[in-house]
This record gives structure tokens, sequence and C-alpha cells, in this order.
């Protein structure tokens, strides 16, 4: 009976190393697309946090639903050009709901991302349904993705040169449009989230700003669910800024700090995965929790442990 609980065991060299080495043809792939989703979703999710908007991500992630089934209903298939742009329009639509709707009734921001998201992700699950002779989609890959898929995609061909499958070349480019708009609009994006009444003096046009924002959170969704579904994205749109707020009140240092937050979490939770034998895009959650869980434990300022020791100092 006890048996029947029992870890499988544990080899460091095998769950931290063989993955990346004796078994990158399978791993390397899905470490770069991971990576790739995870700190796309850390450096945006920064400003997300500061604007006290975490639960777009969210909203957005389960509002892809309705416009992926209308886009395979309109196309014939799984044409993955038009996928895209349903589950964008999709997404899009949800954002300018939610601000609709916050700005014209006396709704708070967290009741109508509540209603967005909970009504488009039903409506699409309806759809699924009533449709479910003509499409091949299942809502469950929508939040839970397969990381896995991606090493069996067929890499892209560019004259002599073997590149990477599609969807990690998608997310990389989706990454480098996400680091150039930083790069670019650093100083507007940091004045208009830490104070907007500031940035509005200025002349900052703070509404384009956050349109832009909402804009480049649902090309960031939309490019990574297909492979490692709502949950992986909804977790990094969080845990990477939340680690790092714990540890730096520096904007630069915050983006640092995510980039390696979404790095370690995507090598540690794929040799979680590969330990337990479970899904990739859980395992890579459960380690950034981890690593949210240790800042919250050994922050020199913010930290348990150094908030206990300074009360027992005060005491004292």
């Amino acid at each position: 009976m006890s048996g029947q609980w029992m870890l499988p065991a544990f080899d460091l060299h095998a769950l931290l190393v063989a993955p990346w080495t004796e078994q990158r043809e399978t791993f390397g792939w899905v470490g770069v697309m991971g990576f790739c989703v995870a700190a796309s979703c850390g450096l945006l999710g920064n400003y997300l946090l500061l604007r006290r908007m975490a639960l777009m991500g969210d909203a957005v992630s389960h509002s892809v639903l309705p416009g992926l089934v209308i886009a395979f209903l309109v196309s014939g298939g799984r044409d993955t050009g038009a996928m895209f742009l349903g589950a964008l329009a999709s997404g899009l639509g949800a954002t300018l709901i939610i601000d609709f709707l916050q700005a014209r009734t006396p709704l708070k921001q967290d009741a109508a991302i509540g209603i967005v998201f909970s009504a488009l992700f039903a409506i699409g699950v309806l759809l699924t349904v009533v449709f479910a002779g003509q499409i091949d989609l299942d809502p469950d890959c929508v939040l839970n993705g397969e990381l896995l898929f991606v090493a069996l995609e067929p890499p892209v061909h560019w004259g002599a040169w073997t590149l990477a499958p599609p969807a990690v070349l998608r997310m990389a480019g989706v990454l480098a449009l996400v680091v150039g708009v930083i790069a670019i609009g650093y100083r507007i994006l940091l004045v208009s989230s830490f104070d907007p009444g500031i940035a509005r003096a200025a002349g900052v046009r703070v509404g384009t700003v956050r349109l832009g924002l909402m804009l480049l959170l649902s090309l960031v969704v939309v490019s990574a669910f297909e492979a490692v579904g709502a949950v992986l994205v909804v977790a990094m749109l969080i845990l990477p800024g939340a680690t790092a707020t714990l540890l730096t009140d520096r904007l630069p240092r915050l983006h640092l700090l995510a980039v390696l937050h979404a790095a370690l979490s995507v090598w540690w939770g794929v040799g979680l995965a590969v330990w337990l034998d479970c899904s990739l895009a859980p395992a890579i959650v459960v380690m950034g929790a981890v690593l949210f869980a240790l800042a919250w434990l050994f922050a020199p300022r913010g930290g348990l442990i150094a908030q206990g020791l300074r009360r027992a100092r005060v005491l004292s």
C-alpha cells in the first residue's frame, strides 16, 4: 500500500542537466519556447502589476476561445493565420469591453473582468458544443496546452539554414517586440504606470498607452496559448513581477529579475516534469511559485525572515 505513494528516484543530473544535453532534441526547443513565453509575460506583467491590472491576462486568455471557434468555422480548418487573427480579435474585444464597462458603469475593474472573461469563455464553450461535428477544438487545450508538441513540429528552413519550429519563431518574435517596445517607450511607460496624473500633465496620452499595452498583452497571450495554455501565461504574467517586487523597487532591476525568474522557472520546471512524469506547463508554474516563496522568505528587506529579525530587535 505504502509503495503506491512513493516518489520516483531523484537524480539531480538526470533532471537538471540531461534534458538540455542528452535529451536536447526533445527538450531544447521546449525550453526555448517556455523561456520566450515566460520572459514576454514577465516583462509585460511588471507593468500590469504596477497598474493593478494583473487579472487582465486571465481575462484575455479565457476570452480567445470564441474567436478560435468562429475562425475555424469561417476558414473551414485549422489555418494558423485565421486562428491567430480570430483569437487576437477576441482578446482585443475583451479588453475593449472591459474598458467600456469600467468607464460607463459603476463597476470596478475586477467585476468587469470577471463578467467579460467568464461570459466570453462560456460563449466559446457553447459554440464548441453546438458545432462539435464541424470543428476539432478542445476548450481544455486553450487552458493547459502541451509544450512537448513544440518539439514535434518540423522546423522552418531558410535556404540552407534550418531554423526553429514555427511556434518558437513566432514567440521569439513576440519577445523581441516586447523588449523593443519597452526599450523605445521606457519613459512613457514608466511615468504612465506610476503616476497617470503626472503623465497627463506632461502631455502623455494615457488612454492610448493603455490601449497599446492591452494590444501587446493580447498578442503575447494569443501567440503563447496554443503551445503552453492559459495557465502558464496567466501565472507568468504575475509570478516573475511579484517575485521581483519583493527584491527591488527599481524598474530596470524588476525587468532583469523577471527574466531571471523566467529562465529558472523553465529550467527547474522541466526537471520537475521529467521527475514526476507530468505536464510541463503546470510544473513550470509550480517552480515559479517556489521561487516566489523563496523570495518571500529570504528577501533582504520585505522577506518574512528579515521582518521577524527586525521585530526581534525592536522587542529586545
